[in-house]
């Protein structure tokens, strides 16, 4: 099945070259998890503080389970710090 992954901020250095937009189209497997997807291209998981799957957050126990579906968008942000 085919889903777009998308890393922000500065994550989009775990993307290849081809990405375009912070954004790149992947086949997985029907059974993929957010978690095998996020570790596919090596972002480390203590970096992966905001996990969308179509705009709705996953929470850490949920990025084990099988809930990717075909056209999904997964997005990934890393831990915000300022003030």
């Amino acid at each position: 099945m085919q889903i777009t992954f998308k890393l922000y901020a500065t994550l989009t250095d775990y993307l290849p070259a081809e990405a375009e937009k912070h954004a790149i189209k992947l086949d997985v497997p029907d059974t993929a998890t957010a978690y095998q997807i996020i570790d596919q291209f090596k972002v480390p998981r203590e970096m992966t503080q905001l996990v969308l799957l179509n705009g709705v957050y996953l929470h850490p126990e949920q990025r084990n389970s099988n809930i990717i579906r075909e056209g999904d968008t997964l997005a990934v942000w890393p831990p915000v710090a300022g003030g």
